[in-house]
Parts: C-alpha cells; structure tokens; sequence
C-alpha cells in the first residue's frame, strides 16, 4: 500500500505570520510531520505549486488529474489532494468528472491556519489519507473527508466561512464517517462514466458566464454577461424562476448558446413542469433552456464548461444534463 500526496497549498499549508497576515509555507515533509498517526501510512509526497485556492485554474487542476492516474499507474492505492476550501467543492468536482479509475482521488483541506488553536488540516489530512488507503473507498470517484466526514465530490458544497464543518453534503448527506481511525462508508452512490480528455487551448479558449438571479433584476445584464460567451448558467430562484422580463432574454440567448437553469438555493432540484407562468421552470423550458437539475450553479458551469470544451452541441449539453443533474 502506498498513496501519493499532492500539496497544492492553502490554509492547510500555511504558517508564520507576515505583515499581510499568515501565508503559505508548509511543504509536504511540513505537513505530514506535524500529523500523529500518518507514520502507519505509506506516503509519496509530491509538492505542486502552492497557491490559494482562488488563484486555481482548469488547466492546473487537469494536469493535477493526469499526474495523479500516472501515481495510480505506478502503484499507488490512492491519491491525496491538499489545497485551499475556497474553491474545493468546484475543482473537486472537475476532478471527479474526468477521474477514471477505480483507487480513489481524495481532496482535502484546512478552515483553521497551523497559527490558530485547533487547527483542523492534520486531522483532515489523516482521515483523507485512511480514505484514500481504504479498500471500502474504490470505485466511488472523487471524495472529499472534512471534519471526519466522507462526502461525494458531486453533492458536496462550502456552506460557511469560518465553521470546520463547512463541508456539507444538502442533498445527499456525507457517504460515510472516519470513526476511531476506521473509515466506515454507508453509501455507494452509482458513478457515471467519465468525460473524455479536452484540448488544453480548446479549453483554455471556453468561456462561460454565470449570473445569479436578484430580486427587481436587470435583464439587461444578461446581453452585457453573455455577449462573447459559449455558453450561460442561470441561478433562478427557488425551483428555477427568473422575473418576466428575463424570459425573452434568456430565450434569444438560448437560441445562441446553451443556457443552463440551476437554483440558487443551495439545495434541491429546479422543477421541470409544475409552473406555467411567464419566467417559470416550465416556460424557460420551452424556451429552449436546459434543465439543470440538482446541481448547483457553481457545479452546473464546470460541466458546461467541460462539456462545451469536449465539442458537445447543444442535445449533448442536454443529454449529459439529464445524466448529471
């Protein structure tokens, strides 16, 4: 057994305080040292560059991917990420959307610096490395272990700023529990088969916008947002409602690009046929949006992304839609 850990940085990573405040400076050897218990556990530390997690960008963590199924390739029983939270639950899920092997891909981090009290990243760090060495753990994809909780990639969601329970799992709940040092996984949602590779510059060259519904809102900005775009996510209220004005908008745009539905709830799926109003699920439908189901917006635009990247037209848009949401 032995499991390959990438570091890529964030909180989990940082120590010293400097005149900005803390920063990043804890390498791999840093970080497993500090963590009683990992000595148990075969590590190949492997450091990438160390970054906040705001500064990520596609590519990086695709190369991160490939780097982590060549680990697999070579040996390794499963792939530990460390990185910042602030944008895990969306390169995460990118991860989890390509990653095709069996040995799982875990991601992990930190919400409380090593200069704090109780800081939280050695804990998720062994759980995460248990997870990723746990038999239990194959064929489940991407999972991310917080605050000794083991969520999918594709559910999971940052549901707050500070809490070292920020991790949360609203439509399914986490998979499964680290408990007492055993990793105990109570659920065994189906995968779904993974996207094909992308080009690096198509992908690089795919643009897509993402614009959060507001009450007394201006459709107005919808042509501004979109207008040198491949494509559109729309975070509708409650079950997928945007005001009137927005419908003939968001209708011309969808003759154009595909436009995804999502909520902005956090939680729950938009509806497809129980509203009939002007700006309803059902008329944004017929006006030739896509049903985005349950994921979330931030998730619906990495899909897009990648879907629109790959080449997909628009009924391959919504096929995967249909799959994925």
């Amino acid at each position: 057994m032995r499991i390959a850990l990438f570091t890529l940085g964030g909180t989990i990573a940082m120590a010293g305080t400097g005149a900005g405040g803390v920063v990043s400076r804890l390498t791999g050897a840093d970080l497993t040292a500090a963590v009683p218990g990992l000595a148990g556990i075969p590590l190949d530390v492997r450091d990438v560059e160390a970054v906040p997690s705001a500064a990520l960008a596609y590519g990086q963590i695709l190369d991160l991917v490939d780097a982590a199924g060549a680990a697999v390739a070579e040996g390794a029983t499963g792939v530990v990420v460390t990185q910042g939270t602030d944008t895990l639950e969306e390169t995460a899920y990118l991860a989890d959307l390509v990653w095709p092997h069996a040995a799982p891909l875990v991601v992990t981090g930190a919400m409380r610096n090593p200069t704090l009290a109780g800081p939280d990243g050695p804990a998720n760090l062994l759980a995460a490395a248990r997870v990723a060495a746990a038999p239990a753990a194959r064929d489940l994809g991407v999972l991310v272990p917080f605050n000794d909780e083991i969520h999918a990639a594709r559910f999971v969601r940052k549901t707050h700023s500070t809490s070292t329970a920020t991790f949360a799992s609203p439509n399914a709940g986490p998979l499964g529990h680290v408990i007492e040092g055993e990793v105990r996984l109570l659920a065994r949602p189906p995968r779904h088969a993974p996207l094909p590779p992308v080009d690096a510059d198509r992908l690089a060259a795919t643009r897509v916008a993402l614009h959060t519904v507001t009450l007394d809102d201006d459709p107005a900005l919808l042509d501004r947002l979109a207008g040198d775009r491949d494509g559109l996510v729309v975070a509708g209220f409650g079950v997928g409602h945007v005001p009137p004005a927005f419908a003939p908008v968001l209708g011309a745009l969808a003759e154009r690009m595909p436009v995804v539905l999502t909520s902005r709830t956090g939680a729950g799926s938009v509806l497809r046929d129980t509203y009939g109003a002007v700006g309803s699920e059902r008329d944004l439908r017929q006006r030739g949006l896509i049903w985005g189901g349950l994921l979330d917006p931030y998730k619906a635009k990495v899909l897009l992304r990648l879907l629109l990247a790959g080449g997909a037209g628009r009924a391959e848009v919504g096929e995967a839609f249909a799959r994925h949401g």
